[in-house]
């Protein structure tokens, strides 16, 4: 198949999805658990996301937090149900029979009050696939409360971020994300062994220690090094171009110049013969060794253009470059927009926008947004219908608040 046959199909039948068929419970809130939902869902599984009655709290979130819901919840059903009250427990029970995977990112301990953590239900559910997500990995840290900012404090990640005296976080729940990235994984991995032996196990990731591997890199570099490692914002480019230069009209953009044929091929198109046949600029660690002079000159060049000429230029020349962008910049990218990369989405409050698909293209086509991130209950009794709960019994559940029903159902209604 060719690229462009490839690229023509734009998004992968929903039967066809690789895990079609998979049921997830996913426990998780805020972002760890639920990121690591979202991409089980968008991958094909019926993941049903377990809130209380009166909501996942992150639905109600503001400031930062406005993001999290909306986005971490698309392709899932909401079953909204009291875990504290007897009967929402023998729901949640009835449920993990059926399921192939449960996830839960709750604070230590707090699945073991709830009864259901994990040795007592592999006696239930032999095959199940329990994810669990945490703070820190078993040991001496394990009982403590985490957070990505936390960790990021803990492991290096700040420090390497903001300059000196001033740690920083990164700009997104990177952490948060990542654990749930490695979740998928384990899970992944997991699923496949028990194809082989027909049991499930036990999934176990953590805030600190993903943060710790995308710290791998410093950790190499810092075994190798006599001297303490500075910051990112202080470090000693390896490359003689490697910065944001401020255009003529006031925006920015990033240039890196990391091969001396792209040094090259940038001074060629802009017409600097002066430049590129100036023997003391000839080779990379030559022209860092010019940094104090070269940076200012190559500041005024881009100082004259604006962002759409200064783009032109580098596109000719085959260089790196980035115009500095807000998130908001990203719903009118050109490249996001033919390439089908935003979805449209609903959110719970009505607001109609596009939000990122997960990154993964397979010969089919892209992953489709099969569900929008639903209400608070909007599938609840369609879910208990299905695991055998009559009309009167889901009444009676409803009007004693053990869980919350809303009238609206999925358009897919998978089968348990």
């Amino acid at each position: 198949m060719s690229k462009s046959d490839t690229r023509s199909k734009t998004f992968v039948d929903s039967a066809k999805l690789p895990l079609a068929g998979k049921v997830v419970l996913d426990f998780g809130h805020t972002v760890m658990g639920p990121s690591c939902g979202m991409v089980l869902a968008d991958l094909g599984a019926d993941v049903i996301k377990i809130e209380p009655p009166e909501g996942d709290p992150t639905r109600r979130l503001k400031g930062f937090g406005l993001g999290y819901f909306g986005y971490f919840n698309r392709n899932k059903r909401s079953l909204a149900v009291d875990l504290k009250a007897n009967e929402g427990l023998a729901i949640a029970e009835r449920l993990i029979g059926k399921a192939d995977v449960l996830i839960e990112n709750f604070g230590p301990r707090t699945m073991e009050r709830l009864k259901l953590d994990y040795d007592r239900l592999v006696p239930k559910n032999p095959r199940l696939i329990y994810a669990s997500l945490k703070g820190f990995l078993p040991g001496p840290y394990e009982e403590r409360l985490a957070l990505d900012e936390v960790v990021q404090m803990m492991a290096g990640l700040a420090y390497m971020t903001g300059p000196t005296g001033r740690p920083l976080r990164a700009g997104t729940s990177v952490v948060d994300i990542g654990g749930g990235l490695f979740a998928v994984i384990g899970i992944l991995s997991a699923l496949a062994v028990r194809e082989a032996t027909g049991k499930g196990q036990l999934v176990q990731t953590a805030l600190f220690e993903t943060t710790v591997f995308l710290m791998g890199q410093h950790l190499c570099y810092a075994a190798q090094s006599d001297v303490p490692i500075p910051p990112m914002p202080e470090r000693v480019s390896a490359w003689a171009v490697y910065e944001p230069f401020t255009l003529r009209d006031g925006k920015q953009l990033f240039v890196g110049i990391t091969a001396d044929r792209q040094w090259e091929r940038f001074t060629s198109v802009l017409g600097r013969a002066d430049i590129r046949d100036d023997p003391t600029l000839a080779t990379n660690n030559q022209r860092i060794a010019a940094r104090p002079t070269l940076l200012p000159l190559i500041e005024s060049i881009f100082k004259e253009m604006t962002l759409e000429e200064a783009t032109a230029i580098c596109e000719r020349s085959g260089i790196p470059f980035a115009p500095i962008a807000r998130p908001e910049d990203l719903f009118e990218d050109p490249h996001l927009k033919e390439t089908h990369a935003l979805l449209d989405t609903t959110l719970p409050n009505g607001v109609a926008t596009r939000l990122p698909v997960t990154p993964l293209r397979f010969e089919d086509g892209l992953l489709p947004l099969r569900l929008n991130p639903p209400d608070i209950g909007q599938n609840t009794a369609e879910i208990l219908s299905q695991i055998g709960f009559d009309r009167h019994e889901i009444a009676q559940l409803a009007s004693s608040k053990v869980i919350f029903a809303q009238n609206r159902t999925s358009d897919e209604r998978p089968d348990l």
